[in-house]
């Protein structure tokens, strides 16, 4: 039986389909989906080349519900190709086509076999939530797209910062690009640097993938493997401030084989101007014992950073993801994995009240309360110093803000104290 869930933090799974056809460059998304669910989905997301709503859509009605949807579906690809100008086209499915049965796969041969670029992703909203759109579209395009190519060193591609769930993806991304750069990398992401269907075809040449996720991408990264010859480097959680940061570039220059003292100069550079920037305002460091809400990326990166750097206390986590058990106990290591003695209590909960009674049993202990704008109303009523750190995030413009390494953890402190 199903359960209700108070303010959900993620979208459905045809919104995390939406994130990753839109943020790839000259990539054309196509609803085959009821009229309302463009619009919803679209809801706080950023448009690139095309997306929002300005994709086309079969706008299903009672007619393609009784009837079937199939000639409608082949209309509207057939008006896409005619206006609007793209390398691939993706076909993306919205519950009313899932329910009913339509035969998409067939209607997009046809227009493969007429040598169009264009390919389905079955994201009816009830096959899961914003985390399985994401990984099932990417899947698809990778097992669509990428041709074997021949291998460089110092290619990386980058993966499990999930477009608009991470409301800092586009500066989390930009910091750890800048980073992997001045190691001499060159990196992939398809969601960055107006990088397109080119690259997503020449990611097999990459060295490496790296996966920013405790749990996200595993059939991703076996494709990648056993189709392509691309091994993975996983690491759990976003990696903020300098301790966290450093430990991320020296595990990942062993996978590559990096030169060391080269990478340890590059790190001594790094660190050196967060802790110039940490020594000048000392001053105003205070003494929290804090609770983070949010998902396991965000959790893990912050918890770390405002204990292992900056000597902060704290009392509970709680993990918004709707993760499989079997990550559960590795997640919650993770979380643990502390330079100091007292460990946070860690709980997985993705309902809003469920959230808020936690929140309530550290009412008398907590300085510091950080989640998303739902945590906000529970910071509020119980007079906690209330910072924003996760999805959803809202009344802020965010550009290409970013917590994620060494320059990000700067950022993080001036919103803790600005009170963002």
């Amino acid at each position: 039986m199903g359960r209700c869930i108070e303010n959900p933090r993620t979208s459905c799974a045809l919104g995390g389909a939406l994130g990753v056809a839109s943020g790839i460059e000259r990539v054309i998304p196509i609803f085959h989906a009821g009229p309302g669910c463009g619009l919803q989905v679209s809801i706080g997301q950023k448009t690139g080349y095309i997306g929002g709503i300005g994709c086309p859509s079969t706008n299903m009605f009672e007619k393609e519900v009784v009837f079937g949807g199939t000639q409608r579906l082949r209309e509207t690809i057939e008006g896409s190709l005619e206006v609007m100008d793209g390398d691939l086209y993706v076909v993306l499915t919205g519950c009313t086509s899932g329910i009913i049965g339509d035969d998409v796969e067939s209607i997009v041969n046809e227009f493969k076999r007429k040598g169009v670029p264009i390919l389905n992703v079955e994201t009816s909203g009830f096959k899961g939530d914003t985390y399985y759109g994401y990984e099932a579209t990417l899947e698809a395009i990778v097992n669509d797209v990428v041709k074997e190519a021949p291998k460089e060193e110092k290619t990386v591609n980058l993966f499990g910062i999930v477009p608009h769930q991470d409301a800092f993806w586009q500066g989390n991304f930009e910091e750890i690009i800048r980073i992997l750069n001045k190691l001499g990398l060159s990196v992939n992401t398809f969601f960055t640097e107006h990088q397109g269907i080119e690259t997503v075809k020449k990611s097999s040449a990459a060295a490496l993938n790296i996966i920013l996720s405790p749990w996200l991408l595993k059939k991703f990264s076996a494709i990648y493997k056993e189709k392509l010859g691309v091994d993975t480097f996983r690491y759990s959680g976003l990696p903020i401030g300098p301790t966290a940061t450093s430990n991320f570039i020296r595990e990942l220059s062993q996978k590559l084989n990096l030169d060391r003292d080269f990478v340890e100069k590059v790190i001594e550079e790094e660190e050196d101007y967060v802790y110039s920037h940490f020594e000048k305002n000392i001053g105003v460091v205070s003494n929290y014992r804090f609770i983070i809400v949010g998902d396991a990326n965000t959790v893990i990166g912050i918890t770390k950073f405002l204990v292992n750097d900056y000597s902060q206390v704290p009392l509970l986590a709680v993990i918004t993801d709707d993760i499989p058990k079997v990550y559960h106990e590795k997640i919650e290591n993770e979380v643990k994995n502390l330079e100091y003695g007292r460990k946070p209590k860690v709980i997985f909960e993705i309902d809003k009240w469920k959230i808020g009674e936690l929140v309530r049993e550290y009412e008398d202990e907590a300085t510091l309360l950080m989640g998303s704008s739902f945590e906000k109303e529970i910071g509020d009523e119980l007079d906690i110093f209330t910072t924003l750190v996760s999805s959803p995030i809202t009344g802020s413009f965010i550009i290409n803000k970013g917590y994620a390494g060494y320059r990000g953890c700067l950022t993080f402190l001036e919103d803790l104290y600005n009170n963002n």
